[in-house]
Order: structure tokens, then sequence, then C-alpha cells
């Protein structure tokens, strides 16, 4: 049953970057045969293709390799500044114009008689932005609505006052020695806490009468009450116990404001005497249904940590393969491939992740929330403006408007289409990164997977 599980979570996420992909380019699609642009083919995956249909102009089909898709459009790049349209120069000696001219002589072949006002580079620069953009904001709205069914139909976890035991020491230990002393010795003192029988998981809901609102309430009440009798009462099995505390003397690390411990340069605790309790523990949290008023957050979130991400990946990349080929862990919230969100669904579906939900609807919940996480990553990794991304493109429209815009203003002659050709180069290089990053994070996901849990 386990393997069954399994199986079905790794289909969920073929699935579901299948759909993303085919909605992606669906975005591009619509909007470009709206404008006019000739489209000839809808593909969803790379290599050898496995399916196709031809309807109307377009063929529709679906290839090997499910990392990708893409849409084609006639009359990608424009002649160069001076050819006639349909027409093209001897081609220069230099590899990279070569490059571009090849380019632009494929992209003329494309172009059949009647067709030559059908072509995307003639298309305006507004309309040139939403047929580009339209892949990622396909995604975005993709992730909108997994998340907005996420949080109405399932909820989302959302703290309350209180703060849950998670642990109750035997006995007294200094923090000086908290790492290094694992087992309490029959003469060690037992600590407030254990003799006065609380339990891990208890909800403390308040301390000498003071209401627990945040966790680090619990140290800040606490301390400074050395040798005062004090009551404290919890929630145990839905009724409230009142159990009489005395609280002594001890070296514990002290805490920010924030319930952060405290380390001074050399990375040692700093610790104080204060009053001791012998708990750890965490917030109250319980789930809630929201309204669609907390999406915009959810997403806000998600989208600047995934940016975060990229902005840094030479050193994330960097982290993932001295993982894959050394010792090390790998970063739980670092990149991962196709692979490793398979593998991650497959645990998720077979329940063989400590720590989470592991009811029926709270598997579908995290795999949901998977899948629309993914579909974030796929827009906020599209408007990167480098070709062949569809953030390259746009780049490229925004700057041919502003040229003309300025050439306008400056009353200079029209400087015509921006030659997206000639940033081919720069389009090879970066698909070579590309596919280097992917092999390398495919191969880590197989080797040394992220550990969820």
């Amino acid at each position: 049953m386990t393997v069954l599980l399994y199986v079905l979570g790794v289909l969920f996420v073929v699935l579901g970057v299948g759909l993303s992909i085919g909605l992606h380019e669906i975005g591009h699609l619509v909007p470009a045969k709206k404008f006019g642009v000739k489209v000839t083919q809808y593909m969803v995956g790379f290599g050898p293709t496995v399916w196709s249909t031809k309807r109307g102009e377009t063929e529709y089909g679906i290839k090997t390799i499910p990392l990708g898709g893409y849409i084609r459009m006639i009359g990608m790049f424009p002649p160069r500044p001076g050819d006639k349209p349909g027409t093209l120069r001897v081609s220069s000696t230099g590899r990279f114009t070569q490059l571009a001219d090849e380019a632009r002589q494929l992209s003329l072949e494309e172009i059949k008689p009647g067709d030559e006002d059908r072509v995307f580079y003639k298309l305006s620069v507004p309309k040139k932005v939403v047929v580009m953009m339209g892949g990622p904001v396909m995604n975005l709205l993709i992730a909108v609505v997994l998340l907005t069914g996420l949080v109405t139909l399932y909820g989302q976890q959302v703290q309350k006052d209180g703060a849950i035991v998670a642990s109750v020491s035997e006995c007294v230990v200094p923090a000086s020695q908290a790492t290094s002393k694992t087992t309490c010795a029959a003469s060690d003192p037992k600590t407030p806490a254990f003799a006065a029988g609380i339990r891990p998981g208890d909800r403390i809901v308040s301390i000498a009468g003071q209401p627990i609102v945040r966790t680090t309430d619990v140290g800040k009440l606490i301390r400074p009450r050395v040798g005062q009798e004090t009551a404290i009462v919890v929630l145990r099995d839905g009724a409230q116990k009142t159990l009489q505390v005395s609280p002594i003397r001890n070296t514990v690390q002290q805490v920010g404001p924030d319930g952060t411990p405290l380390v001074n340069a050399d990375g040692e605790p700093v610790v104080i005497d204060a009053g001791f309790l012998g708990v750890s523990s965490g917030p109250v949290m319980a789930l809630e249904r929201q309204s669609v008023a907390v999406v915009p957050g959810i997403l806000g979130d998600q989208v600047s940590h995934i940016a975060g991400v990229l902005l840094h990946i030479p050193q994330r990349m960097t982290d993932v393969a001295q993982a894959a080929f050394g010792s090390e862990a790998r970063d739980p919230n670092g990149p991962v491939s196709v692979v490793g969100v398979g593998r991650m669904a497959g645990e998720i579906s077979s329940g063989s992740v400590q720590g989470l939900d592991d009811s029926l609807g709270g598997k579908i919940a995290i795999l949901v929330s998977l899948m629309a996480g993914l579909n974030i990553a796929l827009f906020v990794f599209n408007l990167i403006p480098l070709l062949p991304l569809d953030g390259g493109h746009v780049a490229g429209a925004l700057w041919e408007g502003l040229k003309r815009n300025a050439a306008r203003i400056l009353n200079r002659p029209d400087p015509g289409h921006v030659d997206v050709a000639k940033a081919l180069p720069v389009a090879y290089a970066v698909s070579s990164v590309l596919i280097v990053m992917s092999a390398l994070l495919i191969y880590a996901d197989f080797v040394k997977p992220v550990k969820l849990g």
C-alpha cells in the first residue's frame, strides 16, 4: 500500500507539471492568435514527438521529455536594419554574426506568401509584452487558484494564544552542560516542571495569573520568579488544570526579544542566572479556514523566498554540488529539480514524513501547496530578463519601445525593431547553464535528496 501511495504521489506531480507547462504555453498561444500571429506549433515537452494532431494551421503535440514546452510563432526575428523584408544579406564570417544570420534565415523561411503581416516582430510593444508575459502570468493564476482553494476549503495553520509544552526536562542541567549532559543521575535535582507534573502536549494558558500569548512569554514570566510559589494553568485533554511550581535559580541561556537564543562572538551561549522551570515550548497552532484576503500575503512571501533563492543561485548550486559529491546534507530550502519534487510528493502521499498531517485531507493539501509553489517558481524564474526565457523577450520588447519613444521625442528617425537575434549567443550560453544546472539538480535529487520532516 505504501508503494502504491508513493507512486500516486509521483503521478500527481507528473500530471501537475504537465498541466502547468501546458497552461503556460496556452498563456502564450491565446494572445498570439488573438493578435493575428501565425502559430505553427504548440508542444508540451522537448525531444521526439510522442503524439500530435493538426488543427487548422497549428500542430498540437506532446514530446518525450516533460521538462518544458513551447509554441512556434513565425517571424520571431526581424531582418537586419536596411534589409528588405524577405531578404537577407550575405552572412559575415564572424561566428556570433553567423548565428544571428542563420536564425534570421530560418525565421524568414517560415514566412509563407500572405503571412508577411502575421509575424511576431511586427507586433506593437504592448502586444509583444502581453504574448510573452502570458505564460508566466498563467502560472501565477494557477498558483492563486490553488492557494485560494487551499486556504478557503482546507484552511491554514494560524497561531493561537498560549504555548504548547514540547518537552519536560527531568533534572536540572546548567546551560553550559545542556549539550554535553544527556542523561540524569539519581542525585540530580528534579526540575520544577517535572516535579509539578507538567507533561509534553500541555497547553500553558497562564502563569501567575498572566495570560500566555506567545511562547516567549513563558520564559519572561518564569525568570524573575525564583523561589516564588507560582500557579501555572495548563489545558490538558480539553480541561484546565492548575499546577503549583517554584522556579529555581539556574544558569540559563539568554534570549532576545523574539525568543532567539543569544550567542557571543565565539558562538557560545550567553548565559544568565534566572528562574528555571525545565520545559521547552512552542507556539499553539490551529487549522482554520481563511478568506481569500490572506492569499496575496502568502503569494508575496513565496515570491520573495523564490526570488531570494534565484538571487543567490550560484551559491545555492555550489551547495547542491557539495552535497551531491560530498558528505554535506541538502538544504531543505534550496533548489530542487522536477525529480526532487516528485520524490517529495511520493514521500508525502505515502505518509513517510514525520511531523506532517497524515490524514487524506492533509496529504492532498500539502500536495496542492507543493504544486502552487512550483507554479510560483515557474512564474518568478521565467521573469529573469535573459533569453531564451520569457523575461528576455519582454526585456527586448521594452528596449524597443524605449528606443522608439526616445527617437520620437528627440525627433529622430525611427530605429525600427530591436534585433533580438543579436542576443542569441547569450541565449545559447544561458541555455547551456540551465542544462548543466538541471543535470546537477536531477543527479543530486537521486543520490542526495532533500529530507522532509
